[in-house]
Parts: C-alpha cells; structure tokens; sequence
C-alpha cells in the first residue's frame, strides 16, 4: 500500500511547502508552517460522470425580492449597506477583546426582539458564559437561541433545515473543525472547508450568516486570504483598548459601499451607538491652541470631521524625529519636503509629531492641506482663525488639487457651526451655496501663509 506523503502548509497565506522551514517563502510569515495530510489539502479528482448538468439563465431574468434585515442597530445597518441581505456572509475580525462579540450579541438580541428567528453558535465561550454577558447587557429576556459547539457536522443538522433559524452567528470560525480532517481547527485547510460548508447552507436556505475572525498581531484576519474571498462582506471593528471609542469598517460588501464606517462607544452597559461623529472626534477642540487644524473628511459616504494636532520642536538628537498616529508617515514626509523646497519652511531641524484625535485612522490625500496647515501653526506658534475646517490634497509641486464631494465637507462642517473653510480651488459648476460659511481658496500651498501674521516670501518664513 502506498504510503500518504505529507504536505506542510502555511497558516498565514496558505501556501504548500514540500518540507517545513522555519518561514514561509510567500509571505515571509516565521513559524508559521505546520504538517498536515495531503489528503485534506489536494481532494481527489473529479470527473463528469453522474454530474448534473448546470442551469443557465439570462442576465435580464427579475431578481428574487429579498428585503434587509435590519438589526436595530443604525451604524452597523449603515455598514452592511442598510441591513442583513438574507443568503449573504460576513466575516467579521478584530483585535482580542475590542467587543465583537457584544457587537453581535446585541445584535442578535435585537434582531430577535423583532421577530427574527436568531442562532448564536460560540465555538470559545460556554452558554452560561454568554447568559452573563447577556444579563450584563440587559439582554436576557431576548429569544435568542444558544449553542455551545464545534463540530461542523452538528452545526450543520442544525442551521440545514426549513425551519431552521433566519440569521447564524458563528464565534468563531478558528475553532470550527470537520471531523472528516486530521488537522487541527484553525488551521488552513480547517477553516476554509468549515467557511464553505456553512456559507453553502446560508446560499441554499436564505439564511444571514455571520462569521467572527481572529485576527494576527499586523491586524489582518487569521486563515487563508480566500475566507475573504468566499464572504460577502467583510467588517473590520477598530479600536483602541485605552480609548472607549470603536469603529466598524467595512472593507469589502457585495451589497453596499465600501470605506463606510460606523462609530460606537463602550459603556458598561455595552456599546453604544454615536450618530453624530464629527461632534465626537472634535471633544475638546480648542481655536486658541497652534498646532491644530480641523479636516472635514470622508468616510465612506459620511462626511466626518476630525481634529489633526501637530508639535513641533527644535531637536536634541543629530537626526529629527518624526512620529505619526493615525495618518500615513511616509505622506507626512512628502508634505514636510513640499513645506521646506516649495515654501522655505524649514522643519529639518525639528522633531514632528502628528496625531490624528480620537482614534480615527486617516487615509485619504484630502488631509494633506489640514496636516501642512496643522504644521505651520505649530512651527509659528500661531493658531488658524477660529472656526476655520481645512481640506484639499497637496502635490509636489506645492500645488493644492481638488478632492471628492466638497459639498457634503463643506456642509457638514456648516452644520457644526463652523465659519471658515481653507479648500482648493473649485470649479464654477462646482460651486454651490454653502450658507454662511466663509470659504478661502487656496491655489499653490505658499497661499496657506496668508492666513498667518508672517510674510509670504520664502525667506521670511524660514527664519520665521
């Protein structure tokens, strides 16, 4: 009899090795290759016999009327595109104890409150652990239906039925395992048979399913990068432990759009939902202090204004140094060298530190003009005029360009109360009515010293 070779597999990306090493040469991941059965990673081959063949249809043919379900709550509604898509999947990841679980759970709660059947399946908590969480919550008389299990095979008599329930929540899918494997749950081959299997039973039986990921420590979901392939939308929950504020990103979605967030706030009794963001990121703003420009964003189809801080200071170290929170380090050094060849200002000298308030992650090119303003207030010690919301992208050339959908920044930030606003130059069509705000706009990014009581010419600025 022929004896089974052996494969080594690597648990970060996937990747088939014909002998261990001690990294992965695809994703240069160290430890993370581990020996498993070739035959729970290479099936056998299949052949046309007895197969039946696939139905066609015409793109023209009326889609199937499914409305959303909607969970109760309105930033993870806002999210998933307005609600749960029945015979849809979601993978849902985070950091160890940022709330995903409460997240769901209260979910879950909600949705059953509204008379949605609702399975919560936990592979890592007990039910009389998750019975505490809930009565914690305020949740207990919710008709939510508990299970403590692992094994696909029950899960599966269980969530494959008519009357089986509407929306599945599995936490999570790392301690899934199919029994039909020899590797261990959480492994490469386990995860992805265990995410087909369940997301094969949603497609057929029009069930929302719900998948809870680990994640590794660069913040990316644990597994094979093909778990999120196979889902229809993935979430993100963001966070830091120190901070009582979490944000749900949405980084891929089928049936919605992407880049949208949604904000919570942790209180004992659970997370709570903040409609209003902009008034959240801009809690202890102060017009008197330099070094503070505020950027009116756009998150997803949000608009969001958030507080860019900036210190600079002469340096004790031969070589300045330059640290960054929230935003992208290598930009930062792109808007310093825009600042010192275009405009003279000169920050080699000094250490600069950037910081992005209430834990908001920035990643569009429209926070350059908020970050440079940011800067020169903090170099001449001089505060923006008060009131004043900041936008626009900066190029090498000391340019200011455009960014999308001025007119929700702009009136946002009306609606805040704000009366000023640093923009780049809009075109006549572009131009709408914006109330009472006061609106500068700004061409090259030496006009940006104008607003400051120092000279324009380079020269002056740089001894400034």
């Amino acid at each position: 009899m022929a004896r089974t070779a052996n494969r080594f597999v690597c648990q970060s990306c996937g990747s088939v090795h014909g002998k261990w090493s001690g990294r992965c040469d695809s994703c240069n991941e160290w430890n993370s290759i581990v020996e498993e059965s070739s035959e729970a990673i290479v099936p056998k081959g299949v052949t046309k016999a007895g197969g039946k063949a696939v139905a066609f249809t015409s793109l023209d043919g009326a889609p199937e009327n499914r409305e959303r379900r909607l969970t109760g709550l309105k930033e993870l509604d806002r999210v998933c595109g307005g609600g749960f898509v029945p015979g849809s999947a979601l993978l849902v990841g985070g950091d160890p104890g940022i709330g995903k679980s409460t997240l769901l759970l209260q979910a879950a709660a909600l949705l059953a409150r509204a008379g949605v059947s609702v399975a919560y399946i936990s592979g890592e908590e007990a039910v009389d652990q998750i019975r505490l969480r809930a009565a914690r919550l305020g949740l207990a008389d919710a008709p939510v239906s508990l299970a403590a299990a692992t094994n696909i095979r029950d899960i599966l008599a269980a969530l494959d039925s008519a009357d089986a329930a509407e929306v599945a929540i599995i936490d999570s899918i790392q301690t899934m395992y199919v029994d039909t494997l020899d590797s261990a749950p959480g492994t490469v081959s386990q995860v992805r048979t265990c995410a087909q299997e369940l997301i094969r039973v949603a497609k057929r039986r029009g069930q929302t399913m719900i998948l809870v990921g680990h994640v590794t420590k660069e913040g990316t979901i644990a597994g094979p990068r093909v778990l999120e392939h196979m889902v229809d939308a993935v979430l993100y929950f963001e966070g830091e432990r120190a901070n009582q504020f979490r944000l749900l990103r949405a980084v891929k979605n089928r049936f919605g759009a992407t880049d949208e967030i949604g904000v919570f706030e942790m209180t004992d009794a659970g997370l709570a939902e903040v409609s209003n963001p902009s008034e959240l990121f801009l809690a202890g703003h102060s017009d008197t202090i330099s070094g503070s420009a505020v950027f009116a964003g756009i998150e997803g189809t949000r608009p969001v204004l958030v507080e860019i801080q900036a210190l600079v200071a002469p340096t004790a170290l031969g070589t300045a140094r330059r640290a960054v929170v929230g935003w992208d380090s290598g930009r930062l050094a792109m808007i310093i060298a825009v600042l010192q060849t275009r405009c003279g200002l000169n920050l080699g000298s000094h250490d600069v530190y950037l910081n992005v308030a209430g834990g908001l992650r920035i990643s569009e090119p429209g926070a350059d003009l908020a970050v440079a303003a940011a800067l020169v207030s903090a170099h001449l010690e001089q505060p923006l005029p008060p009131r004043t919301v900041v936008f626009g992208e900066v190029g090498l050339g000391g340019e200011v360009r455009g960014v999308g959908q001025p007119d929700a920044r702009l009136r946002e930030a009306a609606s805040l109360g704000f009366e000023r606003a640093l923009i780049p130059v809009r075109s006549k069509k572009g131009k709408k009515t914006t109330g009472d705000l006061k609106i500068a706009e700004i061409s090259e990014l030496r006009d940006l010293f104008t607003h400051f009581d120092v000279p324009s010419k380079p020269k002056a600025i740089a001894t400034a």
